[in-house]
């Protein structure tokens, strides 16, 4: 059981970090930013927009091995789905806007 809270971690981790990376991320070279627009305003590209939406793709192939990792059964696979997605977006809500909620007092108050 303690290594599928181990796996269900990384996972979480590693589903905020792909669906960051494809939302919000520029990339070297401005690669990620050129691909989002270069998928432009269809199905594809309000995809690339929604963080919720895209944590729900981007949470797929998680589960799946997620499944494999811990020999669950496919109702579990549906549950470790939504809780990757869940958790990631959890994760961008609690690290999103950080430098918005630093103001300084220009007079030194």
């Amino acid at each position: 059981m303690t290594d599928y809270w181990y796996h269900l971690v990384l996972g979480v981790l590693a589903v905020w970090r792909v669906t960051h990376l494809l939302n919000a991320e520029d990339g070297p070279w401005k690669l990620l930013w050129r691909f989002r627009h270069a998928v432009g305003p269809g199905f594809w590209g309000g995809l690339l927009d929604c963080f919720y939406c895209l944590s729900l793709w981007t949470a797929t192939p998680v589960a799946l091995w997620l499944r494999g990792t811990a020999r669950r059964d496919w109702s579990e696979l549906l549950v470790s789905w939504l809780a990757l997605s869940g958790g990631a977006i959890l994760l961008e809500r609690a690290t999103g806007n950080q430098a918005a909620s630093f103001f300084e007092d220009p007079e030194g108050k």
